[in-house]
């Protein structure tokens, strides 16, 4: 296999066959040793990150492909850390699609004037550029159909597939009395053209509570899986 490139949290090569094999690290995003899925660099390692990371998005992506929702998930190895994926081409060089459930993080730091922490949303979703060097800023609907980045069309079914996807996340989690706060989700577009979603989905890119307590992305792994 081919290695293509190094992400911050996972490793990507090319297979023979076409398809692309994903390398989960145990890298996560964070700032000043602490985790924080929406920061722009490594802040810490955590062993058994990849590994828990992968469990997680191989038991979410299956539950999508049960209700038929498009994604690049072909298999996964989870001693290897490694997850097979369709090729898909992004869009720009990169979108976050977050959804948010409650008022924390940056929605918080950016509206915190007239939000209130822990406030509820209804399923907020919110595209933001990925862009390190001008810390990854929301564009709207308009703005990215203007920048030739995504039209307007393909902006209702990202925002409708990202409200579904994490509608099924926080239905999942519900079931062990743990509740969703808000989830950043990746998306692409296959070979047909098609939106599907891609990356991963696992406690590196939510954030989850349990009795109102933040609950650390190894810990979700345990108390999801165990």
């Amino acid at each position: 296999m081919k290695h293509l490139y190094s992400g911050k949290t996972k490793d990507v090569y090319e297979l023979k066959d076409g398809n692309y094999l994903l390398k989960f690290k145990d890298d996560v995003t964070g700032e000043n040793g602490v985790f924080d899925p929406g920061a722009n660099s490594v802040g810490l390692s955590i062993e058994g990150a990849g590994k828990a990371g992968l469990k997680l998005t191989q038991f979410f992506f299956e539950k999508l492909k049960e209700k038929e929702i498009p994604t690049h998930y072909v298999d996964a190895n989870i001693e290897q850390q490694e997850m097979k994926v369709t090729p898909a081409t992004v869009f720009g060089e990169g979108l976050e699609v977050i959804c948010r459930f409650r008022a924390v993080g940056s929605f918080l730091r950016r509206y915190g004037k007239y939000a209130k922490e822990g406030q509820a949303l209804d399923s907020f979703v919110e595209v933001t550029l990925k862009d390190d060097e001008r810390n990854d800023p929301p564009i709207g609907r308009d703005a990215l159909d203007m920048l030739g980045i995504l039209t307007k069309e393909e902006y209702e079914v990202l925002e409708n597939l990202t409200k579904e996807i994490a509608q099924v996340v926080k239905d999942e989690l519900a079931k062990k009395d743990i509740e969703l706060y808000d989830i950043k989700l990746e998306f692409g577009r296959n070979k047909n053209n098609e939106i599907i979603l891609i990356d991963e989905i696992s406690g590196g890119n939510m954030r989850a509570y349990k009795s109102e307590q933040y609950i650390e992305p190894l810990e979700l792994e345990k108390l999801m899986l165990d």
